[in-house]
């Protein structure tokens, strides 16, 4: 892929380069001893002669490091990830991590008991610093206030004849100055995303479920309790921001409409739809010239027949909501992070199923001509 390939989202987006990645869950772009990295975990990689299905395949995978290098990403390492979807990256003083998150191990049967594993980079090397029992994780969040430092794991299934013997529930876990220990276990039982943010002196934890309502915690007495639910079901991903004198947040919901909400004071209420079904994951993108977000489509339908091939979105913020600017293809479409790199913008683009529902499918990277 070149930059004659033609531009796609409206001309915001020109393809640059394209990753081979199988089963990619999402994209995070980070500076390690001063070179940017891009870090891709994989759900899976495709079984030969296994039938097509969007939760088969081989989950025994790693999470892909790759290094920018003379305007491209090449090759630069791997760790083991089975069943990857999620990687986060943080600091605490002057340590580094990353912490992991994969939803499963084996090729079929599967177990969906993992160990969510925390890197400490130390000696040029990331190097296992503590493990997690976990149980179908997907997602972490690290978050900060009054010198504490939280991690957040989203995770659970609620799916007959599957054995939780690690925790399953999505779970608050709070750095003690060595190590992270259990802080508060939330109610949800199929656990997805989370953001945290602050607003008008208070502190909010928003946190997206399957099959659980998603639900807006606020800090209250040393824990964090439930003041706002959004959907009882199918919720995916939140994004907070202020923009023009007001604060907003904006609603993924597989099953049904994304919706951008507008706090009133007390509670957050719809503003406007940002798209129908399919919709997974945001990326919020503030330029000179104005503000974007890019809703990533993942699916439509059921796992056992899905829709993969589906147009996401970028929008731009016209002062009073958001207007859709351009749309752009995914497959299976994960995770969207935008990054600098040599003077230039770009937006790394995480697709996870071809149209036959295959795993091994490109992440895609976009120069942004915003």
């Amino acid at each position: 892929m070149t930059e004659t390939t033609p531009a796609v989202a409206g001309g915001l987006l020109v393809p640059y380069q394209r990753l081979a990645t199988s089963g990619a869950r999402a994209v995070l772009p980070v500076t390690v001893d001063g070179a940017l990295h891009l870090a891709v975990p994989q759900m899976a990689l495709d079984l030969p002669g296994q039938p097509a299905h969007m939760n088969g395949g081989d989950s025994d995978t790693d999470l892909l490091l790759f290094r920018w290098r003379d305007g491209r990403f090449e090759q630069g390492g791997r760790l083991p990830l089975p069943g990857g979807e999620d990687v986060l990256a943080f600091a605490i003083g002057e340590d580094r991590f990353l912490a992991t998150a994969g939803i499963r191990t084996g090729r079929g049967p599967y177990d969906l008991n993992t160990q969510a594993v925390i890197y400490r980079r130390a000696g040029g090397a990331w190097e296992p610093f503590q493990s997690i029992p976990a149980f179908a994780a997907k997602q972490w969040h690290h978050f900060t206030f009054d010198g504490r430092h939280f991690l957040a794991l989203a995770q659970g299934v609620t799916l007959d004849g599957i054995a939780a013997r690690h925790p399953r529930q999505s779970c608050i876990l709070e750095w003690d100055g060595a190590r992270f220990v259990e802080f508060q276990t939330l109610e949800g039982g199929w656990g997805y995303n989370w953001e945290f943010f602050e607003l008008e002196g208070q502190r909010f934890l928003a946190y997206a479920d399957h099959t659980s309502p998603s639900r807006l915690y606020r800090w209250a007495d040393g824990a964090f309790v439930p003041v706002q639910d959004f959907a009882n079901l199918s919720g995916r991903a939140f994004r907070f921001f202020e923009a023009d004198g007001g604060a907003w947040l904006a609603f993924a919901n597989i099953a049904g409409d994304s919706v951008l909400h507008r706090w009133d004071g007390r509670r957050f209420e719809p503003h406007h739809s940002l798209g129908g079904p399919g919709g997974r994951e945001f990326e919020l993108i503030h330029t000179g010239s104005g503000l974007y977000l890019v809703r990533i489509c993942f699916i439509q339908g059921s796992p056992a027949a899905p829709k993969t091939d589906l147009m996401s979105q970028i929008h731009r913020w016209d002062g009073d909501g958001f207007v859709l600017a351009g749309e752009f293809p995914t497959f299976g479409g994960t995770d969207a992070a935008a990054f600098e790199a040599d003077g230039q913008r770009f937006l790394a683009v995480s697709n996870s199923l071809t149209p036959d529902i295959r795993f091994r499918q490109d992440t895609v990277i976009y120069r942004l001509a915003l």
